[in-house]
């Protein structure tokens, strides 16, 4: 690390009371959290409550926030090295007004399998990311959430784990391959991917171009990217990019090692932690505390050592010439202007190769964009299922609160 970057470590550390246990602590959040697009060394806004005050405002914004809450029809799918990936199923309301038969036939013929909508989500997060989206939809077309491999309730990746491989891109393609497989065998479909949930959606269409061909209708990719990630600044200055940018792969993989150590770490500095993740999740100032709670939840229930695993996946991350496969599809690509991690340039640059995409750029929302103004991505997506034929354009959806004003 550059020395500044290290000195600012080694000070919150020593707001704690110091010590290389803190330091490493700190080192884990700061780069924990950079991987996902924060990064060590920026300013933390000053504390001005109690430590105790502030760990009680966060048990009852755990105990007072719905988020997350939402589930549907387990289920799980197997990756090609074993990994057990979770899913769960939200399938559409039957119509009463239908008799029994008519829904289950057509002219003595199976009824058509409905449109699934299928949702990725980003790293370090789980398919609860989605559930201002998942509630406005829910019964109003089919849908799937799964956890990518390492998070949520899918189990670790058995590569990771058995021969310590790190994690791909193109290991997670075909992992949303397997969940399609076994959670939506036919039928059209609509793949939304948010961060890193998008670029697997790339890597899927990169290795099965027939599975796009042949069946899916629609795309959306949120807050993401087709590649260059080695160019993003996280908002920093340059020398400081550069710094951590040659020592990050080495003191991750250290880090990695001692989880359970970095773990106490990330505890103890909690509320570094929440500063940090607020700063590169939203860019809003009215941010709901229960939903930035509900993010930094997320975000923390992620081992350090599975963000050791995925931190190459990125740097390598180039699937420009997949996007090919989504030409003449309805496509949606939508971006917070103040997304730090993944930059509205870079999804401006994915819709300049997908001339019949329809760009929306977020004003005052960053990363977590579906979170932070959770009405108007639910809206874009309506219209796109409205556009695939997913649902008739008069259906509404409903359920969807705005988190910010």
């Amino acid at each position: 690390m550059s020395e500044g970057i290290a000195e600012a470590a080694a000070s919150a550390a020593g707001a704690s009371g110091g010590g290389w246990r803190r330091v490493t602590g700190v080192a884990g959040v700061a780069i924990g959290v950079l991987a996902t697009g924060a990064a060590a060394g920026v300013a933390i806004e000053r504390m001005t409550v109690g430590r105790g005050m502030r760990q009680k405002a966060r048990l009852a914004l755990d105990s007072a926030g719905p988020y997350g809450a939402l589930r549907g029809t387990p289920g799980r799918a197997y990756a090609d090295d074993g990994t057990e990936l979770y899913y769960e199923t939200d399938d559409v309301d039957p119509d009463p007004a239908a008799a029994p038969g008519r829904r289950r036939r057509l002219f003595g013929r199976k009824a058509p399998a409905p449109v699934t909508v299928v949702f990725s989500h980003g790293y370090c997060l789980s398919q609860d990311s989605w559930h201002f989206q998942r509630a406005a939809l829910r019964g109003v077309v089919r849908t799937v959430h799964w956890d990518q491999r390492s998070h949520g309730r899918s189990a670790r990746g058995a590569a990771q784990v058995e021969r310590g491989e790190p994690v791909t891109i193109e290991q997670l393609g075909r992992d949303l391959k397997a969940v399609i497989d076994a959670a939506a065998p036919e039928g059209p479909l609509v793949l939304v991917g948010h961060s890193m949930g998008g670029m697997t959606v790339m890597a899927l269409a990169d290795q099965y171009p027939e599975l796009v061909r042949e069946r899916v209708v629609g795309v959306a990719l949120v807050g993401t990217s087709s590649g260059r990630l080695g160019e993003v600044n996280f908002g920093l200055p340059v020398a400081g990019v550069n710094a951590v940018r040659r020592v990050l792969p080495g003191v991750l993989k250290a880090l990695g090692q001692r989880a359970e150590l970095v773990e106490r770490g990330r505890r103890a500095t909690a509320d570094l932690f929440a500063g940090v993740i607020k700063r590169y999740s939203f860019a809003s100032r009215d941010v709901d505390p229960a939903v930035a709670r509900f993010a930094e939840r997320m975000i923390e229930a992620t081992p350090i050592d599975v963000v050791a695993e995925y931190y190459p996946a990125f740097s390598d991350h180039d699937k420009t010439e997949a996007l090919a496969h989504f030409a003449g599809l309805p496509v949606l690509v939508l971006a917070g202007v103040g997304d730090l991690v993944t930059p509205s340039e870079h999804s401006e640059a994915i819709a300049g190769l997908l001339p019949g995409a329809e760009l929306v750029l977020v004003p005052d929302a960053g990363h977590l964009v579906m979170l932070e103004h959770p009405a108007a991505v639910t809206d874009r997506l309506a219209d796109l299922l409205a556009r695939t034929g997913a649902v008739p354009v008069t259906t509404t959806v409903e359920g969807c609160d705005s988190a910010s004003s």
